[in-house]
């Protein structure tokens, strides 16, 4: 009998509430998701086949600003066999932004650390991810050789493109496709907007947090197929990579239902392309393969 595909999930947080407090959960919509999970939760919810695969391999991402945070997912890394990589958060307007990540990749289970995040969705300056004291943090995680998660609302494109035009060395990697406002008359200009950021080569998209972006209650595959035409335009399928946005998704219909969508939307491409999105590149941009011996 042949081994079964792999699947990745390239996007999902855990946190522990009687460890680290999460504010953002106490804004209003979020009460079904305000508790703890864990990654056994992720294991218990990820229970349905994507393409005849099933979950071997994830990337957590960090949700809070707590290097202390970043330091608890690379232990998880460490100790779990299904994470195979942690997108984490340091300062990167600090002076001593080197050194943080220095010591976060010499504790252990550091090596899993593969890229950075910012909230920058939540940043009010237009231009913040051209500040001179972040782009010095963003060189010092190029010079790791560490990957940088953007993470941006639609209205914030030109800062990523920026960003992209001024790093062309830096493994990029779009967070929910950057938020398109699905259904809404600003789609157009995040279709605009996209796919001149997808004109840059070193940037990759994840294809999840969509359903979030649209009617949690009556979204159907109809409302997301736009926005992922666009992605599969834009980027190719050798650029995208399945994110879960677990267990955000709950709000909206949770992994499996999500899964079936991305099922769904792949009926149209061929083995080699559903391989790329569902596991080669995000397995490439993380370099997943670099650790699934040693566990």
């Amino acid at each position: 009998m042949s081994e079964p595909l792999p699947l990745v999930d390239a996007h999902h947080h855990v946190w522990d509430l009687d460890r680290r407090p999460q504010p953002w959960l106490d804004e209003p919509g979020h009460e079904p998701i305000r508790r703890s999970h864990g990654i056994e939760d992720l294991r218990r919810a990820a229970d349905r086949p994507l393409a005849g695969r099933r979950l071997t391999s994830t990337v957590v991402v960090q949700c809070v600003t707590s290097v202390a945070e970043t330091a608890e997912l690379l232990d998880l890394a460490a100790q779990d066999p299904l994470v195979g990589a942690v997108v984490g958060w340091a300062d990167l307007a600090s002076p001593a932004v080197g050194d943080v990540l220095d010591e976060l990749r010499s504790k252990p289970g550091g090596g899993y650390l593969r890229a950075l995040r910012h909230l920058v969705q939540g940043e009010s300056d237009p231009e913040w991810l051209q500040q001179p004291s972040v782009e010095r943090g963003l060189r010092a995680v190029q010079h790791r050789g560490l990957g940088y998660d953007v993470l941006i609302r639609s209205h914030q494109f030109d800062q990523a493109t920026r960003l992209a035009q001024r790093f062309p060395d830096l493994p990029l990697v779009l967070d929910h496709a950057g938020k398109p406002p699905i259904g809404q008359p600003a789609f157009s200009d995040w279709v605009r907007k996209v796919r001149v950021l997808a004109g840059h080569p070193q940037v990759r998209c994840k294809v999840s947090g969509l359903i979030t972006e649209a009617d949690h209650r009556t979204w159907t595959t109809d409302d997301i197929r736009p926005v992922w035409d666009v992605l599969l335009t834009a980027f190719g399928p050798e650029r995208l990579m399945f994110g879960s946005d677990w267990p955000v998704c709950v709000l909206a219909g949770g992994w499996s239902r999500w899964a079936a969508t991305v099922e769904h939307l792949l009926d149209d491409c061929s083995p080699h392309e559903r391989d790329a999105v569902l596991c080669e590149t995000a397995t490439a941009f993380y370099r997943l393969s670099d650790h699934q011996n040693q566990k």
